[in-house]
């Protein structure tokens, strides 16, 4: 399978970094991690705006070794900011024929029509940067970068400077690319609930390294990782729509961790989702309850059973199907339960978030 292959090393004024990792050329991966951890230096390197050193190919191709770096100018990336970056003195059509201009020859893309149309753009294209929203001028700017017919499409905190109706905007958005374009996502977020939702990998970062790196709900369930003891931790499942039940106002999903119903998402049966199950949302019994209002029973294993930074909580980990699941329950629960590794369980799951 193809993959980017990278690793920086060096300083930057004060900052030392030393990240090596390898992300899939298809889909999102996140570099995740707290303000000042190397997210943005990373991303950087990657575009060659920085100049680290190490190592970085690009499917077949070494952008970067020993000998020699290829400068900025000559790397196929869409890098889309914090804040969009548009030509203030052209409309919103202009910016686009601008970047159509700087395209790179024989690389696949979305043509213009194709990005008006699937990112909303038809109404915007005689107005000028000035005069559009938050939420707008970043559609414009990821329209924008994937014109360019990038390689690699890099994206830094672009939810960070827009409000909450803009930002579930584009989230929708974000959420859809892969389907529009072939060019991988590299997404750096410092915002859980962003990576869960968005990437199909995640790298960990912390002060210049990489504390852990894989698929996400791989990621996100490690106990031995922050990610799992903080308020928005949980586990997201990959699911397909079985069938809808007009009646009850249900879908019944097939996913990684076995058969589910949730409230009905306007799709057809076959449609891929993405599920979100949040650890305070899990309950445990010992057999299957046949007089409770949650619907959603799903056999399981306990995998481990761990400390929590909640008082008098422990954090579980369930093998449900072929996944891994997160249920944070109190101490008390775990010793009346007497739930020890290896135990069947039925997992009992009162929410599930659909995306």
């Amino acid at each position: 399978m193809s993959t980017l292959d990278a690793h920086f090393h060096g300083r930057h004024g004060a900052f030392s970094l030393d990240a090596a990792f390898s992300l899939p050329m298809h889909g999102v991966s996140a570099l995740f991690g707290p303000s000042g951890c190397g997210k943005t230096t990373i991303l950087r390197s990657i575009a060659g705006l920085n100049r680290m050193a190490g190592h970085l190919r690009v499917g077949d191709a070494v952008w970067q070794d020993a000998q020699r770096a290829m400068p900025a100018h000559a790397r196929a990336v869409g890098y889309v900011f914090q804040e969009a970056s548009l030509f203030a003195h052209l409309s919103v059509g202009a910016n686009l024929d601008y970047a159509i201009r700087r395209a790179k020859a024989g690389n696949a893309g979305p043509t213009r029509e194709a990005l008006v149309d699937s990112l909303g753009l038809a109404p915007l294209l005689p107005r000028m940067p000035a005069r559009l929203s938050g939420g707008e001028r970043q559609r414009v700017a990821i329209a924008r970068a994937l014109l360019t017919r990038p390689q690699v499409l890099l994206m830094d905190e672009p939810l960070s400077a827009l409000d909450g109706p803009a930002r579930d905007d584009i989230l929708g958005v974000l959420e859809a690319l892969p389907a529009v374009s072939p060019a991988p996502i590299v997404y750096v977020s410092h915002a859980i609930d962003e990576v869960a939702r968005l990437a199909d990998t995640l790298v960990v970062l912390d002060a210049g390294k990489v504390m852990a790196s894989g698929p996400t709900n791989a990621i996100l369930t490690r106990t031995d990782l922050p990610l799992a003891h903080g308020e928005h931790a949980g586990a997201v499942f990959r699911g397909r729509i079985a069938a809808h039940h007009a009646d009850a106002h249900l879908t019944e999903v097939d996913s990684d961790g076995g058969r589910l119903l949730v409230s009905a998402p306007a799709a057809p049966a076959g449609r891929a989702l993405r599920l979100r199950i949040a650890a305070r949302d899990v309950s445990i019994a010992l057999s299957r309850p046949t007089d409770s209002s949650i619907v959603n029973h799903l056999p399981a294993t306990v995998v481990d059973i761990s400390p929590d930074p909640h008082p008098g909580h422990r954090l579980v980990r369930l093998a449900v199907g072929d996944t891994v699941l997160l249920a944070r329950i109190t101490e008390h629960s775990r010793a009346r339960l007497a739930l020890a590794p290896g135990l069947a369980v039925w997992a009992l799951i009162k929410g599930v978030a659909v995306r």
